[in-house]
């Protein structure tokens, strides 16, 4: 019998990789929100860059439960969604906070495509965890999405593209 325990390379916030053991994951699924308004989207600011609103499902919730609890907790917005329009997996070093310090996330990323149907722009929902990294959402320009700062694992530019044109189609029905 093989006794090796297997290696996985994982990432931080920062884009820093390391390499940790397979048994020291957890499985954490998440889901994230992308909403385009004409030729704007809207980002959550973090540290000094940006990532799509969203988050960790909870075991109680569904995929849309928590897309939609998770853009409210990040910007105020209130939203619904339209069509997944990406997933991917990330192994994840979650160190940014003394909350998550020695986790590791093995993390299944879901990206809907959303419409905004309520609420205002806000950060007053953000968890204490949250306060620490992030701020006030920002409509970006999709024209700058080429000259921002992400953090996340996913070609977040490639996706807005994929986005943008998956919205236009289903507008143009």
């Amino acid at each position: 019998m093989n006794n090796e325990i297997k290696i996985m390379k994982c990432r931080d916030v920062h884009g820093k990789e390391s390499e940790v053991p397979i048994n020291k994951f957890k499985f954490r699924p998440s889901v994230y929100g992308v909403l385009i308004e004409g030729e704007r989207i809207l980002l959550s600011r973090q540290w000094d860059g940006y990532d799509f609103p969203g988050g960790g499902i909870e075991i109680d919730e569904t995929i849309e439960e928590a897309l939609k609890r998770e853009f409210i907790e990040e910007t105020g917005i209130q939203v619904e969604p339209i069509i997944p329009i990406h997933s991917e997996t990330d192994f994840f070093n979650p160190d940014y906070t003394d909350k998550y310090k020695g986790q590791y996330w093995n993390c299944i990323m879901i990206y809907y495509l959303v419409k905004k149907v309520g609420g205002e722009l806000t950060k007053d929902n953000l968890c204490d965890t949250e306060q620490e990294y992030a701020d006030m959402p920002e409509w970006m320009e999709l024209k700058d999405i080429y000259n921002n700062k992400f953090f996340n694992s996913v070609d977040s530019v490639k996706l807005i593209e994929n986005a943008k044109k998956q919205q236009d189609k289903i507008l143009s029905k």
